[in-house]
């Protein structure tokens, strides 16, 4: 099965800016990967490019089209939003420190280093080489921190470590090159904003700092117009506007006279004077009053002319502008603020915490969430997916279980009893319930009706659960432990501990039950696979031996094939009926990853990393998904022993044991330059999320382990219907569908979509565009006459044409013609058809198709009862009559 990348799960944001574009879709960064999120239609999406390293910097075009990312090493991705396909790429001489859009969207400017460059937007043109430099502005004293735009795309504010800011002109003023410096400033720039309005007379700046100082300049209109006599420009003609006096050859009053001078200076014309040669005045000085903590973001919306502010102890603040009014200050969290933006309206404040994964959108005027979000601090231990494949559950090394809904991608619930790292989760068969093992001792059982903990498994004296299973029915729990190497057998309905399962000599990472029995299989590091009959309480039935420490165990799907993995990088298949081993895959070569920067030896010769650590049988247990301490994940069809596909899951440099050589040039004698942090981030400090403390497995300080993650993959898991599956990996949880994530619909392109173009695609007898047009424009009686101009013939057809997003108002056109049409088996052959074309689509979604479907039910339901009526009243009726005819003869 041809599966493709759909989603990233478990954080919503990992570092850099978060940008709005005009169509309300938050984007924000997720190592090297970038997540799209519908503010409107409550729903993310990760585009399918993948950067080469972590990316640092995002902005989005005015018009919400092209996206420009730039990432740790300094490539930088143009991208398509609208078809979120990569359009150009191009290698800066740097990482990026800062990335701005101009607002026309025809130049961008990004900082490298001490410079900024400004390059032209490419659009959508084909060109050999798309980018172009503009200009290239003289450097600062210091690394760049902040750019933003004037208005009219002619001036640049550049903010730096120099504690200056900089105003360029763009423009060529009888080479007038030279900046404006702003300074004051004690700390170094954390934002620079032009506070231009198009009917305001007052032209002001505003420049923010780290230690919370926020300065207020304008422009010293006398001064202006003494320098503007001393500049070195062509004075102007006789009679020009500028040699002209208030009054004469017009009727101009002092005001008017004033501002329309104004204009010229600061407009579009050839002969104004730059800002950067005029003079700006310190009118302001305020501070936000927040020490010790210290300013880590800002945005200024400038409509409404308010600056929203973010600090390093979680408290953010909303200020108008220009008097210093505080609207709000409150408190999100006790890390830092890594970014704060205002949407296009400016009605949104969106907030991003990059430590704890976290994303808000809040609406400040009604003080109310339009998003929260948050992912897992620490690395994902295991995940499980629902029997109806639409929730997935989260288990991680921050003592949080998560439950996501899969078609949304969206956290709707987290349960954070639990007091040590969770190792396992297991939802039961009626999905209204989620198990949880946990390193503190204690299985929980959660309501995902209430969200609360109804039930808690514990032990006589205090054991560490690894691993977790429920019988079929649901009425047995047995957790497998680290220490005491027993499995315990627990009551569902009472809670009460029934058995102790012992006879393994050392920890217990694997348990499942049969699916077709009360037989459960474990694994453990003792070399052994046993089986278990837990209801006649006879102790181990079978035990199969290996040669090697057994790391986990799966059972097939039909529970006549049990597939065990071992040190050794070997995949057995056992009979359980019969005890024999009936095939054995070498995985050796198959799972063997990159070199990681403290190896000795290379990556074809180091053994370290080279056996799978978790298996997935698939629906119909034709092939088995294997994957470990390794970049790779193996798809083997078991009948053939053959390595069918090897997934990557991931191509980011950033992370140890992508690269399969290493650079010599980079090795020192203090080790490799990579792990050496001689530089003070003071943007990025407490995001390293190395810093954590584990139980098993690297130390962070180790040698292995320092200074850099380290991709592996702990938990594979295939959906039940078999059309999906997820990964548990070191930046999130990945899932790969053989669904098509994005479909394109023709009618998306720019054509007017209007009544007129409905009936025009009718009378030229194109029922499927119609249909398309008609849904897009919602108009119900449009809708209803174009499933009417279908051919009975053609439905199919036109069924599977139809995109999903319209799904649900079609369903509700048809669930409506079932109440009032008479053409009866006309709308039910759309109904099936429909159904037969997208009813995997349906399924998968069915919580939120879940109010049309009920209608359409309902319909179908009072029709087959009235027929039903008129079936048995008629049936009765001729019986009458011939049993009066027989009588009459």
């Amino acid at each position: 099965m041809n599966f493709r990348f759909q989603n990233l799960l478990g954080a919503p944001y990992r570092g850099g800016n978060a940008v709005v574009s005009e169509n309300s879709t938050l984007l924000s960064a997720i190592g090297n990967r970038i997540a799209a999120t519908d503010l409107v239609k409550s729903q993310t999406i990760t585009l399918t490019l993948e950067a080469s390293t972590n990316l640092s910097r995002l902005d989005a075009s005015p018009d919400g089209h092209f996206l420009i990312a730039v990432d740790d090493a300094g490539r930088m991705y143009y991208v398509n939003l609208r078809r979120r396909v990569l359009l150009h790429g191009m290698t800066l001489k740097g990482p990026a420190s800062a990335l701005r859009f101009s607002p026309d969207g025809a130049l961008f400017a990004v900082a490298i280093g001490r410079r900024v460059q400004v390059w032209r937007s490419p659009g959508f043109r084909k060109e050999f080489f798309p980018f172009e430099r503009v200009h290239e502005l003289r450097p600062c004293a210091a690394d760049v921190t902040v750019i933003n735009w004037s208005p009219d795309s002619a001036y640049l504010l550049v903010g730096s470590k120099d504690l200056t800011v900089r105003l360029y002109c763009l423009k060529s003023y009888g080479g007038s090159k030279k900046p404006y410096l702003f300074l004051g400033h004690r700390e170094s720039i954390v934002g620079a904003f032009f506070a231009m309005k198009k009917n305001d007379n007052a032209y002001r700046v505003y420049t923010i700092s780290k230690d919370g100082a926020v300065f207020t300049w304008k422009l010293d209109e006398s001064q202006h117009l003494d320098d503007s006599k001393r500049m070195d420009l062509d004075p102007p003609s006789p009679g020009t506007p500028e040699q002209r006096s208030p009054g004469e050859n017009n009727n101009e009053s002092m005001e008017e006279f004033e501002e329309n001078g104004r204009k010229r200076r600061l407009g579009d014309g050839e002969s104004e004077i730059p800002l950067n040669r005029a003079k700006w005045e310190l009118v302001k000085k305020d501070f936000f009053m927040q020490t010790p903590a210290k300013l880590t973001a800002c945005d200024y919306h400038r409509e409404l002319d308010m600056v929203v502010v973010g600090f390093s102890n979680g408290i953010f603040g909303l200020y108008q502008m220009p008097d210093f009014v505080c609207i709000h200050l409150l408190s999100i969290s006790r890390e830092k603020i890594t970014t704060a933006v205002f949407n296009q309206l400016g009605n949104w404040l969106v907030f991003g915490c990059a430590k704890l994964g976290q994303l808000l959108v809040w609406e400040w005027r009604s003080e109310t969430y339009i998003l929260k979000q948050q992912g897992h601090y620490f690395d994902v231990n295991c995940i499980a997916y629902s029997p109806d494949s639409q929730m997935l559950a989260t288990g991680a090394d921050d003592n949080k279980v998560k439950v996501w809904t899969v078609s949304s991608g969206f956290c709707f619930v987290t349960f954070s009893e639990h007091t040590n790292a969770v190792t396992a989760v297991h939802f039961m068969p009626n999905s209204h319930s989620l198990l949880s093992a946990s390193l503190d001792g204690t299985v929980r059982a959660w309501d995902l009706f209430r969200y609360r903990n109804f039930r808690t498994f514990t032990t006589p004296s205090p054991r560490q659960f690894v691993s977790l299973a429920s019988d079929v029915s649901g009425e047995v729990i047995c957790a497998g432990t680290l220490d005491s190497f027993e499995i315990f057998v627990w009551s569902m309905k009472t809670g009460r501990l029934l058995d102790v399962l012992s006879g393994h000599e050392g920890p217990v990472h694997g348990l499942m039950f049969s699916p077709t029995n009360a037989v459960l299989a474990s694994s453990s590091w003792d070399k052994t696979v046993r089986l278990w009959d837990v209801f006649d309480g006879k102790g181990a039935v079978e035990t199969f031996r290996h040669l090697h420490d057994v790391l986990t165990v799966a059972y097939r799907p039909d529970g006549k094939q049990i597939a065990c993995s071992t040190l050794d990088g070997q995949i057995h298949f056992w009979d359980p009926m019969d005890g024999i081993l009936m095939y054995t895959i070498e995985g050796r070569r198959d799972i063997a990853g990159g070199r990681l920067m403290t190896d000795r030896r290379s990556a074809a010769n180091s053994s370290s990393g080279k056996y799978f650590t978790t298996l997935c049988y698939s629906a119909d247990g034709s092939y088995i998904l294997a994957g470990g301490n390794s970049k790779y994940v193996c798809m083997y069809d078991i009948s053939e022993q053959v390595l069918i596909r090897r997934f990557q899951i991931t191509r980011n440099l950033s992370l140890d044991g992508v690269l399969d050589f290493l650079n010599s040039k980079r090795m020192t004698d203090a080790g490799p330059v990579d792990l050496i942090n001689d530089e003070n981030d003071d943007i990025n400090e407490g995001v390293d999320r190395q810093t954590r403390v584990k139980l098993g497995g690297d130390l962070p300080g180790s040698l292995p382990n320092r200074g850099r993650l380290t991709v592996r993959t702990k938990c594979l898991k295939i959906a039940p219907t078999g059309r999906s599956w997820a990964a548990a990996t070191t930046e999130g949880v990945i899932l790969y569908s053989v669904d098509d994530s994005f479909v394109f619909d023709p009618t998306d392109l720019d054509i007017d979509v209007t009544p007129e173009a409905v009936n025009e695609a009718l009378m030229a007898e194109n029922p499927q565009r119609a249909l398309l047009l008609s849904l897009r424009l919602n108009e119900d009686s449009l809708i209803k006459e174009c499933i009417f101009s279908v051919n009975p013939l053609d439905i199919k057809a036109v069924s599977l044409s139809i995109p999903f997003k319209h799904m649900q108002r079609l369903i509700e056109a048809l669930a409506d013609l079932l109440e009032s049409c008479p053409h009866l088996e006309f709308i039910l052959q759309w109904c099936q058809d429909l159904c037969e074309a997208h009813g995997h689509s349906i399924q998968q979604n069915s919580r939120s198709l879940l109010p049309s479907l009920r209608s359409m039910q309902k319909a179908i339901t009072k029709i087959h009862e009235d027929l039903s009526d008129i079936c048995s009243s008629n049936e009765y009726m001729l019986q009458y009559l011939c049993s009066t005819s027989e009588k009459t003869q």
